[in-house]
């Protein structure tokens, strides 16, 4: 277990130095993301479908917040909305309208959840939004939640019934308009799905608040048996069937999804929690206090070894000479005089 909490200070280290790419290259992932979901569920219009509109708007929406990307999306849903019929568009348009109203005024920071949410429900895993703002945000965030199902129901109704739709021109404008509202907000599934997320949400949320050892944990899996029991119940009450393996799969996703969370955000070591009481002249404090658990990242020394090897030229005639005075001593003719020969110096320099 040391080794993944020293991977994570690494992942951590890496990414305080380079967040403004990994942000953007998420954000590039997920708008690309975003909009082949609908391109490739709804891409009526041909043009607008095509794969390069499709890369280009997913580097411009890079470059921008992600409310940016939020607005591009729903660009594109109309365009293709239009493709398929003026009632549709219509009747889109001011869904969006009302939505983005609440939207707008209650979660503005929330963008990001409205793309996850059709984004979960394309791979199964729908419930991993809601059970993962549960555990990192408050319930305001379930109002983007909300939104982001209904979009989601939205294209898949006019993906099923746009052969029908097509064909009828401006005549039937109001007839196609009730059918849209009726088959989309009418929707049983929906607001089972809904439903679930809501009572999920909120479980999880209050379990994770609590002080209880291993909060987390109880609250991802708390919320995830609410969410499957709550889908049971609502199918069997109103006669809509479900995948109960898609159910379980994509709420045991959910599940290591906010176990992936909590080793991120939420590292603590039980073991070591101490409960804590003090007063001031008005109040009682009962506090526990849970130290975080961090383990320290080993640091390495490298040591440089200089690979360049000297050579050294030796002149083989001096060293000759200097081990000849080492062996015989210096016995130079320039510094040795014969005895004679100094005697007869010195006296020829006496005088008379």
């Amino acid at each position: 277990m040391d080794g993944v909490f020293v991977l994570k200070g690494k992942l951590q280290e890496v990414y305080a130095q380079h967040s403004i790419i990994f942000d953007k290259g998420i954000q590039f992932i997920m708008a690309l993301l975003a909009f082949y979901l609908i391109n490739n569920n709804i891409g009526f219009m041909k043009v607008a479908a095509s794969p390069v509109v499709t890369l280009a708007l997913s580097v411009i929406c890079t470059f921008f917040p992600v409310l940016m990307t939020v607005i591009a999306a729903t660009a594109l849903i109309l365009v293709h909305m239009y493709a398929v019929s003026i009632a549709v568009l219509a009747v889109t348009a001011v869904v969006f309208l009302v939505m983005y109203i609440f939207y707008f005024r209650l979660t503005p920071k929330m963008s990001v959840v409205v793309l996850l949410m059709p984004l979960a429900f394309a791979f199964k895993i729908p419930f991993a939004v809601p059970l993962a703002y549960a555990l990192v945000s408050t319930p305001v965030c379930m109002v983007a939640v909300v939104c982001g199902t209904v979009v989601y129901f939205m294209m898949e109704y006019v993906k099923k019934v746009a052969p029908g739709l097509s064909g009828k021109g401006l005549s039937g404008i109001m007839s196609q308009s009730s059918e849209y509202l009726k088959q989309v907000f009418q929707n049983k599934e929906m607001w089972i799905i809904i439903a679930a997320f809501l009572i999920a949400f909120l479980a999880a949320y209050t379990i994770r608040r609590q002080s209880m050892n291993h909060a987390w944990k109880a609250a991802a899996a708390a919320g995830a048996i609410i969410n499957v029991v709550v889908n049971i119940v609502g199918d069997i009450v109103l006669g809509v069937h479900t995948s109960y393996a898609s159910l379980a799969a994509g709420s045991v996703a959910a599940v290591i999804v906010g176990l992936v969370l909590e080793l991120l955000f939420f590292a603590v070591d039980y073991t070591k929690s101490e409960n804590l009481q003090y007063e001031d002249d008005e109040y009682y404090y009962y506090v526990k206090a849970v130290p975080k658990l961090s383990v320290a990242t080993p640091e390495k020394t490298v040591k440089r070894i200089n690979g360049r090897r000297e050579t050294e030229i030796i002149d083989t005639e001096s060293v000759r000479r200097r081990r000849d005075r080492e062996v015989h001593g210096d016995r130079s003719p320039a510094r040795t005089a014969p005895r004679g020969n100094a005697e007869h110096s010195r006296g020829t320099s006496r005088p008379r």
